[in-house]
């Protein structure tokens, strides 16, 4: 869903500290929007290079709804943003300096249209579905996350696979042998689950996505699941494991415990400068190949 915006009323910088690049265009974009008589104030986040983080982190105090964050860095920063963003309902707008960037809106070398484009505002709001998880030993809820992305259930030993039974609305779906499991948005199809050979989602589908990783199974395809269901993966007895959300957040699963994912009820909103279609990112985040057969024609 995309909405029309206001310039904001504050923006909120989040920059990869461990470049200083980074931390040049940092200051570039607050001499910028204050020029514009924009108040802004800045978190550097050390994500990209640092030891994952065990547990999310909290929000900025004070972060609004009519406010925006604007994040100088790659995809690991982008999602530092949207956990600090998620509660207050503040939009990210990304500026990529890392490789492929499939979660930023903008390149560098547009910063100055950016700066203009955030003073104008010129902008609009695209909400992106999350995920909601939570942990249960029995009928105990022993931890509770969420992602943007994905969330993955992975083996703890690297010798050991782990078995797990997936329910989609309690109603078993299969079990299976494997290295993992994944359940992703449409934002995430592009990350993690699309390593593991997932589908690619158009970000306008709201939908759940199901895939194992490495799994000694005759039915292993990734699976599109309606956004209104819930699905379980139970483990078994036999071995612990590890769920990582967004591969940022690590909490430990014992074993014979499970997971019940579904849809969050608070989207993650993106802001958005242009109107390209999805299609078009695509091919250029991944530099798709368009021409036709040796190219000859389109």
């Amino acid at each position: 869903m995309i909405r029309a915006i206001a310039a904001p009323s504050r923006v909120h910088v989040v920059v990869n500290s461990q470049s200083q690049h980074a931390m040049r265009i940092a200051d570039t974009v607050d001499i910028g929007l204050n020029n514009h008589g924009i108040a802004t104030s800045r978190e550097s986040d050390e994500s990209e290079n640092a030891p994952f983080s065990t547990r999310e982190l909290s929000g900025v105090q004070g972060l609004s709804s009519t406010d925006l964050i604007l994040v100088i860095g790659g995809d690991g920063t982008m999602l530092r943003a949207a956990e600090l963003g998620r509660d207050s309902g503040a939009a990210i707008l990304g500026v990529n300096l890392g490789h492929v960037g499939f979660l930023a809106e903008a390149e560098e070398e547009n910063l100055e249209s950016v700066i203009s484009a955030i003073a104008g505002g010129q902008w609009s709001v695209e909400e992106r579905l999350a995920l909601d998880v939570i942990v249960l030993h029995g009928s105990e809820v022993v931890d509770r996350t969420w992602a943007l992305n994905e969330i993955s259930l992975e083996k703890h030993e690297r010798e050991k696979m782990i078995s797990v039974l997936a329910h989609v609305d309690d109603h078993p779906l299969s079990r299976w042998g494997c290295d993992g499991v994944i359940c992703a948005t449409p934002t995430g199809s592009t990350a993690y689950a699309f390593s593991a050979g997932g589908p690619i989602v158009w970000p306008e589908v709201s939908a759940l996505l199901l895939l194992p990783i490495s799994a000694h199974s005759l039915f292993a395809r990734p699976s599109v699941i309606a956004p209104t269901s819930v699905i379980r993966l139970e483990l078994s007895p036999e071995a612990d494991a590890v769920m990582w959300a967004d591969g940022r957040r690590m909490i430990s699963v014992a074993a014979g415990s499970s997971l019940e994912v579904r849809a969050n009820d608070h989207p993650v909103r993106f802001a958005r400068l242009v109107t390209s279609p999805f299609t078009d990112r695509l091919v250029a985040k991944f530099q798709l190949p368009v021409e036709g057969w040796r190219g000859v024609g389109k």
